[in-house]
């Protein structure tokens, strides 16, 4: 008898655990789907679980067909609800081809397939918008419908936090203003369309519990933090309304082992196979909630990622093991990620032998402090070296924030609009992006903007695609001068840094005759003709741009 009690209890316990791996209802949020636009579906199901946010417990995927016929795999996240009830999950799809497509939902218990939903369609209508970024050579990178974009920005690394610690502008750091929607209005206003920000204990904290240093946020012990969550939401529906490309910093995450993680330390971080695995569930989360976003510009792993080796100068983290830990997540995401968003890291000023020729790192990227007009030929350096795009993803005349930057505003100010112009005519995809924002949307500094993104724009249309340097020689010592070739134009770039006027003849070689010309003053952003274009006058610490048609 006792043990027919035994065989029942174990076949109930038995049906009740395949009865709880069971997709309930599908149901499709988005009435009509556009391309590239966010289509949604709420999924109902029921399972047991231990934690919902892991992988190697449980997972949601759908499983698509396009209409050319290619098979797509999305993640989905959990959204609500409790283990053994009826609970909610979300897939967030932004289709790339327009036309009729199927699929399935795929249930996953420890990593096998337990429940599958009947096959659904739905169509895909026109929209007018243009897609994912992508690569397409070292000048730009190329929408899904195949618009030239170069990046033009700033950082804006965080919201303004409740206590700062630069000494002079403490009270301009913590402004309540400088938060998201303020900044990226602000930015796209100023005719940017691409900025880089933080995920960290003060902004965007999605691992973190407590402790945020913004008043922003809630406690919470929930996994993923709610409130950083409804935060980063909030940031991309502001981004997809304002045009605006985001390199969103991921950086390490909640990982030692007194805030909830595995390592107890950043070197143990990098090598923990229960660190990584934590570390892929957060990619996973990202790419389900965020992912169909277009205004993911790239997915930046760490922020000065060398700083991090030499956190202890004693004893640096192994190089090797960082490079390792890179290669083996960005070839991660680039396997769940179904619209190959961009990826990269980033380092202060040390490179890290083997990073920069990693093959699912899409650009590298370092940060120039203090010597911006170094940033032209680091940019053709590292190219030619790695034969990949490269990015200067912070630069200023000055780092250290225990000094008075009113000392010296005006080489502040300087510097931040060189470093706009040098990235410009050279071989970049995303503009060098300069630090201290807070202090340059006070000085009305970042209003420049306009300017850059008014000549950039008419380079884009020009080259199609088409970008040629091309060598300016001045006669006047000290001129600084760069040139292009966009097609069948051709811009000229010459500052001239002296306290005194100067005339200079600038030779360059048009390919062509000259059919008409004209000069732009960069600092008044007017434009006027000119029949004389390899004859400027250039006024003390002024700058102008040549644009000259020819046949």
């Amino acid at each position: 008898m006792k043990n027919k009690i035994y065989l029942a209890t174990a076949l109930l316990c038995a049906a009740i655990s395949v009865h709880a791996q069971t997709i309930n209802t599908v149901k499709q949020i988005t009435a009509k789907p556009q391309l590239y636009t966010k289509t949604e579906f709420d999924i109902a199901l029921t399972a047991d679980w231990q934690n919902p946010y892991l992988q190697e417990d449980v997972a949601l995927d759908m499983v698509l067909h396009t209409p050319s016929g290619k098979k797509l795999v999305l993640p989905c996240y959990y959204e609500s609800g409790d283990s053994g009830k009826q609970s909610l999950w979300k897939a967030r799809f932004a289709p790339q081809e327009k036309g009729k497509y199927t699929y399935t939902f795929e249930f996953s218990k420890a990593e096998h397939v337990a429940s599958r939903s009947k096959e659904g369609s739905f169509i895909v209508g026109q929209s007018g918008k243009s897609g994912f970024l992508h690569l397409k050579n070292n000048w730009e990178f190329r929408f899904d419908n195949g618009k030239a974009f170069r990046g033009i920005g700033e950082n804006i690394g965080w919201e303004s936090r409740k206590s700062d610690d630069s000494k002079f502008f403490s009270e301009l750091h913590q402004k309540p203003k400088y938060d998201y929607e303020y900044m990226l209005p602000a930015l796209a206003k100023h005719g940017g369309n691409f900025f880089r920000t933080w995920i960290c204990q003060f902004n965007l904290p999605l691992d973190w519990h407590r402790d945020f240093n913004s008043n922003r946020y809630e406690p919470s012990d929930a996994y993923y933090n709610p409130s950083a969550i409804k935060k980063i939401d909030r940031m991309f529906n502001l981004c997809d309304s304002l045009g605006l490309y985001v390199m969103l910093t991921l950086g390490t995450g909640n990982y030692n082992i007194h805030d909830g993680g595995f390592s107890p330390s950043a070197a143990d971080f990098f090598v923990n196979p229960k660190s990584k695995q934590r570390y892929k569930n957060r990619l996973r989360y990202f790419v389900a909630r965020w992912g169909y976003s277009t205004s993911v510009g790239a997915w930046e792993f760490f922020n000065e990622v060398d700083n991090v080796q030499f956190g202890n100068r004693n004893k640096p983290i192994s190089a090797d093991s960082i490079v390792n830990w890179h290669d083996e997540m960005s070839t991660y995401i680039k396997s769940i990620d179904p619209y190959n968003h961009l990826t990269t890291t980033s380092i202060s000023h040390r490179d890290l032998k083997g990073l920069n020729s990693l093959p699912h790192m899409d650009f590298n990227q370092k940060h120039i402090y203090k010597n911006t007009t170094a940033i032209p030929q680091a940019i053709i350096d590292y190219e030619k070296n790695f034969n990949k795009p490269y990015v200067i993803g912070e630069y200023s005349y000055e780092w250290d924030w225990s000094k008075n930057f009113d000392d010296f505003a005006g080489e502040m100010d300087s510097d931040y609009k060189r470093g706009l112009w040098y990235g410009l005519f050279n071989p970049t995809p995303i503009l060098p992006m300069s630090w201290w924002w807070e202090y340059f949307d006070n000085r009305k500094t970042d209003e420049y903007l306009k300017k850059i993104r008014q000549i950039s724009d008419r380079m884009l249309a020009a080259a199609n695609g088409s970008f040629e340097k091309i060598p300016v020689t001045p006669s006047a010592e000290g001129i600084i001068t760069y040139g292009v070739k966009c097609g069948g134009k051709t811009f000229v770039y010459a500052y001239n840094p002296s306290s005194t006027e100067k005339k200079t003849s600038l030779a360059f070689d048009l390919k062509g005759k000259p059919v008409s010309a004209e000069i732009f003053d960069c600092e008044s952003g007017e434009t006027k003709r000119t029949t004389a274009p390899n004859d400027i006058v250039l006024l003390a610490k002024s700058d102008v741009i040549l644009i000259v048609n020819g046949k």
